[in-house]
């Protein structure tokens, strides 16, 4: 496709995927079965090209590229192809009297065609894993991949076209927001957007003209609870590894730590030790540390840095994108720093006199996409969980509820709306149609007019 979209060439993706999916070749489980096989194999084909797309894009290590953007989605697809059968069956639920001799079912039935808009983050891994959701709940799909990652979004537009073919199962846009916007203006089965909230709710409101459910997959600025219980030497390592994965630009990095005042200079001290364990003394020169994406999202992540005293890092160079990882105290709460997502490998700790002090801290404001809490109490993490809201939690790590294919992951509130993964992918993409089927055999007349009251109360018995 044209790095440009005018509205009659969107006009016309639209209506070329909604012919395609009329004609009723995606519903068979055997056509999702041997497409989603198809991806995996595209994928192995394409391995070595998304590598080096992704070391373009971001600076991405294989040791981040493979887990984070391949490997989680061939297992996404394996998951997907293990459960296919089970989840499109028909699913019996409770039939009451007056439906009787009834069978009540749930069917499973695909929106349609859907409008995956991918973000520049993860931009292989968040393309592909939400299309074979698609596939396996037996739609056709438009996706739309980010224009700043321009060399993974050229990679997959290549793998999705040597995979399928260019018959209107799966077409690619490239283009920037000019061609979201046009796409956006088209009616769609579903949209499924991840970005940033201030975009999502751009989406939700082109989606709303016409009536488009929405799946919004966001960010926000999740927290992080230390307590003083704490092994901190294995606290601070994860917190570094899941802060710094990315150079920091991932939706579920811890965005910045609340630590109990009692060790607070003891964590900063296990922070800068894990630091240099992971990334040496100079990171610059790690060939495990990413790159921020763009020159925009640099100078924003400079000007990020004034909110707060550098405790350790600070370093950058705007020829490269590098920004050093960088821990901040003295934090303003008032300033860019605390009110935006940050998205980059900058981290603001803040200390809390207890936890009833972090826990209001946390509910002060927007609804996160993950909360953290790293604690030996089990009453203490039960506490937090029943406190705050947030799309996802772990206690004692970060980031690894993504890994597992049966919880659902997605945002609440701000952070987003809409859960996949698994069956919840195959259920997001779907419609469950509510079902009813009777004989002929039984037909009460007392159901029909004309009425008697004296009836009323075997009426009541039969709807309980």
């Amino acid at each position: 496709m044209s790095d440009s979209l005018r509205p009659e060439a969107a006009r016309a993706v639209a209506e070329r995927a909604r012919t395609f999916f009329a004609a009723g070749s995606t519903l068979s489980e055997s056509a999702r079965r041997k497409r989603l096989l198809a991806l995996r194999a595209g994928i192995e084909k394409f391995e070595e090209k998304i590598y080096a797309a992704l070391k373009q894009d971001l600076g991405k290590p294989k040791m981040e590229a493979y887990p984070a953007e391949i490997g989680i989605t061939i297992g996404e697809i394996n998951h997907l192809l293990s459960g296919l059968a089970g989840w499109m069956k028909p699913r019996s639920v409770h039939t009451p009297l007056v439906a009787m001799p009834g069978r009540s079912m749930l069917v499973p039935e695909p929106l349609g065609t859907a409008l995956i808009i991918a973000p520049w983050n993860y931009p292989f891994q968040l393309a592909v894993h939400p299309l074979a959701g698609a596939i396996a709940a037996g739609c056709n799909i438009v996706l739309k991949p980010s224009e700043l990652s321009p060399a993974t979004s050229a990679v997959l537009e290549a793998m999705l076209v040597d995979t399928f073919g260019n018959d209107g199962f799966v077409q690619v846009v490239q283009g920037g927001p000019a061609a979201s916007t046009a796409l956006l203006e088209e009616k769609w089965d579903l949209v499924f957007f991840t970005g940033s909230t201030h975009v999502g709710r751009i989406v939700a409101q082109a989606a709303a003209k016409h009536l488009t459910p929405t799946v919004l997959e966001l960010g926000g600025k999740s927290p992080t609870f230390i307590a003083a219980d704490v092994d901190l030497a294995v606290t601070a390592r994860r917190i570094t590894w899941g802060k710094f994965y990315n150079a920091g630009q991932t939706c579920i990095a811890p965005d910045y730590v609340l630590v109990d005042e009692s060790i607070h200079d003891a964590f900063i001290a296990a922070m800068k030790s894990a630091i240099a364990q992971l990334f040496g003394t100079d990171p610059q020169s790690s060939p495990d540390f990413g790159r921020i994406i763009s020159d925009r999202h640099w100078s924003r992540l400079e000007t990020l840095k004034s909110g707060g005293t550098v405790a350790l890092g600070g370093e950058s160079d705007a020829k490269t994108r590098y920004v050093a990882p960088t821990l901040l105290t003295n934090v303003d709460e008032k300033s860019p720093l605390m009110q935006e997502e940050i998205f980059g490998p900058l981290l603001p700790i803040i200390k809390v006199k207890s936890v009833d002090a972090a826990i209001a801290f946390i509910k002060a404001r927007p609804k996160p996409l993950a909360l953290y809490a790293f604690t030996r109490s089990d009453a203490l993490a039960e506490k937090i969980l029943s406190s705050c809201s947030s799309g996802g939690a772990v206690i004692n790590d970060v980031l690894l509820h993504i890994s597992v294919p049966d919880l659902p992951f997605g945002g609440v509130g701000d952070s987003g709306m809409g859960g996949y993964h698994g069956r919840h992918s195959f259920e997001v993409f779907s419609h469950l149609k509510g079902v009813v089927k009777k004989p002929f055999w039984m037909d009460l007349k007392l159901r029909y007019p004309p009425y008697r009251e004296s009836l009323l109360g075997l009426f009541k018995r039969l709807m309980e």
